[in-house]
């Protein structure tokens, strides 16, 4: 898959510190679910990297729609990430060990050896973030200035939109 790593290393470097992004699946209907999960890893090949139970009820949507989305937000910075890509689940016991945590055996007690231990590989093609750099006084003027003048609020930070 080819990729650009400077595009790559601007979403990687903005999500570096969420912990947390809303994975989001379609089932057959076409009925979008979205549930947490924390990101273990964007690699310079530009693929997220996930663990998850097999067994978990979205999985067999994801095995029959594997175009997701995974949405980051820091709210206090008023950053915001959305990732498109496609999914894969994947038994990697090399790749399980790179990524494991003592915060990962809370899920899966059985350790490495968990039956149920899977990764969700997320090879990602897409990407748009919000990231407003400045300060909380200077976002509130810049709107309370908008609502006076009907203009729009001007500096409010950083929009972009990336293609892997």
């Amino acid at each position: 898959m080819s990729y650009n790593s400077e595009q790559l290393n601007i979403i990687a470097g903005k999500i570096k510190q969420v912990k947390f992004g809303m994975f989001t699946t379609s089932d057959d209907t076409r009925t979008l679910t979205s549930r947490p999960l924390t990101l273990q890893q964007t690699d310079s090949e530009g693929r997220m990297w996930f663990f998850v139970s097999e067994q978990t009820p979205f999985v067999r949507d994801l095995l029959n729609n594997p175009q997701v989305n995974i949405s980051f937000a820091e709210p206090g910075d008023s950053l915001y990430v959305s990732v498109c890509g496609h999914a894969e689940l994947v038994k990697d016991r090399s790749k399980a060990e790179e990524l494991w945590s003592p915060l990962v055996k809370a899920w899966f007690p059985g350790g490495l050896d968990d039956p149920q231990l899977a990764l969700i590989k997320v090879s990602l093609q897409s990407a748009e973030y919000w990231d407003v750099n400045s300060s909380k006084m200077t976002q509130f003027f810049e709107m309370a200035k908008a609502a006076i003048t009907g203009d729009r609020p001007k500096d409010l930070g950083e929009h972009g939109r990336v293609d892997l």
